[in-house]
């Protein structure tokens, strides 16, 4: 069978798709992936997991209309020139003109939600043009499920959510899975080291949570001097931008800011608890599974998605949304017992191996997608039915 992949950012189909892409070849599938912005690393990352790659023109923030057009008719050229039996979506954009334009083409579709993302966030304070657009948005996912095959979410919120916005009218053709899953041999567990350093890696944008993470921090930093506060990630622009004055505040007092890196794994590995508190929703973080499979404390928000992978007080805390004074409380009490941080530890490590693994998770979402060695799904009924 020949699968095409679609995506609004190229990177993810190394980091986050690899794993699936590698068991696509196995089974015997012919794999095409398209993205935007196909720098040569990436194309040749990707292609050397066996996939061929194909450059989709797309603007990935902004509403303009004339531009998405643009991308499902290139869309439909693309699965036009290729001939997929399957187009496989994820991300907004991706997911909504992917559809319509497998459709067009006579070619079945699947869409992954991976978040629902600004769409589906909730503001007493949005404009109304904002609203306008949260409602067209609403209203194209409504008629791009009813043309795909099956749709995968990865927490029980946003399949719910999803539905109670009327995006989803027949729910026999949702599906779960457990994120994106972690890869166990590439994010090796790793002991716990002394030194009190504190780890967030996430978009330093203010829906992750990087204003509460860094008021936390200074009030930690009052009672244990000693304690060291990074943040990796790209600086990203739009109307949820950091101000970069108060940016600059925060790094020259508290954070240490480290930036994008290629390989997260030795950051993780010199953490000794990892933090994420996201301000509003995630499908499951993926910087939160290789946390957990390297075997670290998570501190993350009472939201959906990041609530999956902590379970309160066993290996790690949920606090509430926006707390700061919480996150500060919860770093404490990690920094004055050590002994419940080694087991907390332990247990991000046991959740991530019976959980996250990716080749469980890869099982389940092959199956969903008739693609796994047996043929035919068999999970999405179980997962309404839960």
């Amino acid at each position: 069978m020949k699968v095409l992949i679609l995506t609004a950012y190229a990177p993810s189909l190394v980091n986050f798709r690899g794993p699936l892409i590698s068991e696509l070849r196995g089974l015997g599938h012919e794999v095409h992936a398209g993205a935007p912005d196909l720098d040569e690393s990436t194309r040749a990352r990707v292609e050397a997991l066996g996939c061929t790659t194909h450059e989709t023109r797309m603007t990935r923030q902004g509403t303009g209309f004339r531009a998405d057009i643009a991308y499902a008719k290139d869309l439909r050229a693309l699965i036009r020139r290729i001939e997929p039996d399957l187009v496989l979506t994820y991300a907004i954009k991706p997911n909504i003109w992917g559809a319509f334009a497998a459709y067009a083409e006579g070619v079945r579709s699947v869409a992954m939600i991976t978040g629902l993302g600004f769409a589906f966030s909730a503001s007493d304070g949005d404009s109304p043009r904002t609203r306008l657009v949260k409602r067209i948005a609403r209203t194209l996912y409504r008629r791009a499920t009813d043309r795909n095959e099956a749709v995968i979410f990865q927490n029980h919120d946003d399949l719910r959510d999803f539905m109670v916005a009327g995006c989803l009218g027949e729910p026999r053709k949702a599906g779960l899975v457990d994120g994106s899953g972690v890869d166990l041999e590439h994010y090796r567990p790793a002991p716990l080291p002394d030194a009190p350093i504190f780890l967030m890696v996430a978009r330093v944008i203010g829906a992750k949570g990087v204003q509460e993470y860094a008021q936390a921090a200074l009030a930690v930093r009052t009672t244990h001097p000693y304690a060291r506060f990074q943040l990796l990630g790209f600086i990203d622009g739009g109307p949820d931008a950091i101000d970069p004055d108060i940016f600059a505040h925060w790094t020259s007092d508290v954070l240490e800011y480290v930036g994008h890196v290629e390989d997260v794994r030795p950051f993780l590995a010199g953490c000794r608890v990892f933090v994420l508190p996201s301000r509003y929703r995630e499908g499951v973080p993926r910087s939160t599974l290789e946390a957990l499979a390297t075997g670290r404390p998570v501190i993350t928000t009472d939201a959906p998605g990041c609530r999956e992978t902590v379970i309160d007080g066993e290996n790690g805390f949920l606090v509430p949304v926006r707390d700061p004074d919480a996150i500060a409380a919860r770093m404490h009490w990690l920094l004055d017992h050590p002994d419940d941080c080694e087991r907390m530890a332990q247990a991000s490590l046991a959740l991530a191996r019976t959980r996250f693994d990716v080749e469980r998770v890869n099982a389940i979402l092959l199956d969903h997608l008739g693609l796994a060695r047996g043929g035919a799904p068999q999970a999405r009924r179980e997962a309404i039915a839960s």
